[in-house]
């Protein structure tokens, strides 16, 4: 595995315009992209801040991942996601050290991401994410 740089936090909001609103004014740029993931129910909003990015995320389904989550924690840090060169070996590389992986293999994210994640109970309480950008492995700009 040759982790590259932190690709995003994924932050969970119950709003997602009013946190955009939010943010923007908190950062002083304004939210460059919304996307939905459909397969996680999910809409999103990114902010780039230096070369990492803060990913906003609202549920789209009253019984998603991201309401599931809102549900029991309330609004706050969700994921740390990491952007490594190969997703699948760097799945398979963590599968054979025993890591619990939630995804054995990688799935669409926002952005066109592939992503998978890891279970909270092989990090430590955190939910990490590791994606890979097609044609990118260097730290953005």
């Amino acid at each position: 595995m040759n982790p590259l740089y932190i690709e995003h936090i994924g932050i969970a909001v119950r709003n997602l315009e009013s946190a955009i609103a939010k943010y923007e004014t908190l950062l002083g740029v304004k939210c460059f992209g919304v996307d939905f993931v459909e397969d996680q129910g999910a809409r999103t909003a990114f902010f780039q801040v230096g070369g990492t990015k803060i990913e906003l995320l609202e549920s789209s389904t009253p019984d998603g991942p991201i309401a599931r989550y809102l549900e029991k924690r309330g609004e706050g840090i969700h994921h740390l996601a990491i952007a490594v060169e190969n997703l699948s070996d760097t799945l398979s590389e963590l599968a054979s050290k025993g890591v619990q992986l939630i995804d054995a293999e990688p799935r669409r994210g926002a952005e066109g991401l592939s992503i998978a994640f890891v279970h909270p109970r092989s990090t430590g309480g955190v939910l990490i994410e590791f994606c890979e950008h097609p044609g990118r492995t260097e730290l953005p700009q």
